[in-house]
């Protein structure tokens, strides 16, 4: 199945590192402009090159934190005035700390906010107007819009904020732009592994035990690779997808098949 993709512009903040990279080279393979930031220089700078000699394709690439609203804005801008506009905008930003409602302070929800639903908010008002007929804007949510609780209560609330964003703009922007978000699963990444330590701490266990008993519950019986996820998302934002719009795209090899 051809995506047709190619030259198509690109927008993904937080990007050096975990989905947000795998989604990056996922879709420079097959000839789309990249722009990735982070807020981290050396890693942004490495992440991009890496993109570049594997694909070949044109990588841009920021520093920007995504919880500074006004920077993510300027970067926002900047992008769309240099390519002439954006075809696609893939939001993507940090996790939250993992923990139980009283372990946070207003500051921390503040920030959780900051980082996760401001950013979204901000990514799509100013992202619109660079945004033509027939773009794609997907947003990455988590299983906690499902599955709410346990030790992610930052997490499920404003990740739940951006479904519901999603959502709405999907029937606002149709049809000339779709959105749609997108739900990963445990997919093998260096936040997982986080929480997979925050989950073993707690449990008095080792990493490894929980990985165990968390692929145990995964239908497939295991973890995703980053690549497959990013696979997901290309053809949700292609061409090959041009009747999806407010959907929610569930990639957790079935771990929420018994939630409706």
């Amino acid at each position: 199945m051809e995506l047709e993709l190619t030259n198509k512009r690109v927008l993904i903040p937080a990007s050096s590192s975990g989905l947000g990279f795998a989604i990056a080279r996922e879709l420079a393979s097959h000839g789309a402009r990249v722009a990735m930031s982070s807020r981290d220089s050396s890693r942004i700078e490495a992440a991009a090159e890496s993109i570049r000699s594997a694909t070949g394709a044109d990588v841009a690439h920021q520093v920007c934190d995504v919880a500074d609203g006004a920077a993510l804005e300027r970067w926002v801008d900047s992008v769309a005035g240099e390519w002439g506009g954006l075809d696609i905008i893939i939001h993507n930003s940090g996790g939250p700390p993992a923990g139980a409602f009283a372990d946070f302070a207003p500051n921390d929800w503040e920030d959780a906010y900051r980082l996760l639903l401001d950013s979204a908010v901000r990514v799509a008002r100013t992202g619109r107007p660079h945004l033509g007929d027939g773009a794609s804007v997907v947003f990455m949510t988590s299983m906690s819009v499902r599955r709410p609780g346990g030790s992610l209560v930052l997490s499920s609330v404003f990740r739940a904020g951006v479904a519901a964003l999603a959502k709405s703009l999907a029937a606002e922007w149709a049809p000339h732009v779709r959105v749609n978000h997108v739900i990963p699963g445990r997919i093998a990444t260096e936040r997982v592994a986080q929480l997979d330590s925050f989950a073993a701490d707690a449990r008095g266990v080792t990493r490894e035990e929980v990985t165990a008993d968390m692929e145990a519950a995964v239908p497939l019986g295991r973890y995703g690779d980053p690549a497959e996820y990013a696979r997901a998302v290309a053809f949700l934002v292609s061409d090959a997808a041009s009747y999806i719009t407010g959907a929610s795209l569930q990639v957790d090899g079935g771990a929420l098949v018994e939630t409706y």
